[in-house]
């Protein structure tokens, strides 16, 4: 079968990675693709958010299976026309990409469906906003409403980094995602990922992670879009996790469904958990990134069937088959990140990394030029090692990046300390 996936950071090159492994795959087309991505995979320039040029491109290319990758494209409607025109699509509709691209809207649904999540505030005004942060103090959050790319939380542990934060959204900082804003409470615990495959009726579990926001070790320093993750999430037990689909997770699917907009694709629960209840702290309407790096090299060629199943609705059948084992990535970025950063600089040692199905280099922002591959974003390299045990996975993908050149790039010592 020929298959295009749309993206072109590291949780597509995961993606296509794992797509490859299965002989299904016949043909692999991504959309645009990086410089890692080129090298297992055709790659294609295509404006993924413009869904009739994705249907034409799809049509031209006689594609049986699209999976899409970013937010973006989701919210911009890109996976209905393609299902207008008869693909075979992983990914929600433009409405039920709303538990992503409204923050207001997925508190909207989760009381609706009683789901345990933080208390909330939603404010298209800043002087309204900054009230209710004088009433409330300190800790507390502030979500710009909209899409803003992983960077639009801010968790403010004193009243004026609040105040400051609603100047700055309201004042356009993150663009139209910051014309609203919610504020939440401050929930304690620890955050864990929940991946959830679900195809309008039957939701299947396929996977827990743990991913590092923080730019710093220790988890200190600005959000980031994450660097480094690990999978399996040890403080997501099975119990924990069963009360998170019995309470969270079944509960949001049927009010979702209840208001004509049923869910198919993967669904990414962040959770906070404190004292065995997990608490809703965010949908995501895509793979994470970077726990899909985790999660792909762990789940390898059945990926492909497990995504087929969901966009066919078949998953009362699908089986999930896991090793017991356990993978971690480490995201290399460009010095200066998650603020200002150069791009340009040349990567060198890349060509002698292993490339086995227990270690992977995954490229996140890369291209090729004269034979050398260029960093070209903030997360640059993913590089990923799965391992019979935590410990197993960290010290081969810490071997790996140690044995990359790139003086213009960091990365966190310490990602997977809390299991570790």
């Amino acid at each position: 079968m020929n298959i295009l996936i749309l993206g072109g950071g590291g949780r597509e090159h995961a993606l296509a990675w794992a797509v490859m492994q299965n002989p299904k795959c016949d043909k692999l087309i991504v959309a645009p693709g990086n410089a890692g991505i080129a090298a297992i995979a055709d790659c294609a320039s295509l404006d993924i958010e413009n869904g009739v040029a994705v249907v034409n491109f799809a049509e031209e290319n006689a594609i049986d299976f699209v999976i899409v990758g970013p937010e973006a494209p989701l919210a911009a409607g890109v996976a209905d026309d393609l299902r207008a025109a008869g693909f075979s699509v992983f990914g929600p509709s433009k409405d039920a990409a709303r538990l992503e691209a409204s923050k207001s809207f997925t508190k909207e649904i989760c009381d609706a469906a009683n789901a345990p999540t933080a208390g909330y505030g939603h404010f298209t005004d800043a002087d309204a906003a900054k009230a209710h942060i004088r009433e409330n103090g300190a800790p507390i959050v502030i979500k710009a409403d909209g899409l803003a790319a992983g960077k639009g939380v801010i968790v403010a542990m004193d009243e004026q980094t609040a105040l400051d934060a609603i100047d700055d959204m309201f004042g356009g900082e993150f663009g139209a995602a910051g014309a609203e804003v919610v504020i939440e409470e401050f929930m304690e615990g620890e955050e864990a990922s929940y991946f959830i495959l679900v195809d309008g009726e039957d939701c299947l579990p396929i996977g827990t992670a743990q991913d590092h926001k923080r730019v710093g070790e220790g988890d200190t320093g600005l959000n980031t879009g994450g660097m480094g993750a690990y999978s399996p999430a040890p403080v997501l037990s099975d119990d924990i996790a069963e009360k998170a689909m019995a309470e969270i997770i079944r509960p949001t699917m049927k009010a979702m469904a209840d208001r004509g907009m049923p869910y198919q694709g993967v669904l990414y629960a962040g959770l906070m958990i404190k004292d065995g209840q997990p608490r809703l702290v965010e949908y995501n309407v895509r793979f994470g990134d970077p726990e899909c790096q985790v999660l792909m090299l762990r789940l390898g060629a059945q990926a492909l069937d497990l995504m087929q199943a969901c966009a066919e609705g078949r998953l009362s059948e699908a089986r999930v088959n896991w090793a017991d084992d356990h993978a971690m990535t480490v995201v290399m970025a460009a010095n200066g990140y998650p603020g200002s950063y150069e791009k340009g600089s040349v990567i060198k040692g890349l060509e002698a990394l292993p490339e086995t199905a227990h270690e992977m280099c995954f490229h996140a922002g890369t291209s090729a030029k004269e034979g050398q591959i260029i960093a070209t974003g903030g997360r640059v390299l993913n590089v990923t090692a799965r391992g019979d045990s935590l410990r197993q996975a960290a010290d081969r993908a810490y071997a790996m990046v140690d044995q990359i050149d790139w003086p213009q790039g960091f990365c966190r010592r310490d990602i997977g300390w809390r299991a570790l």
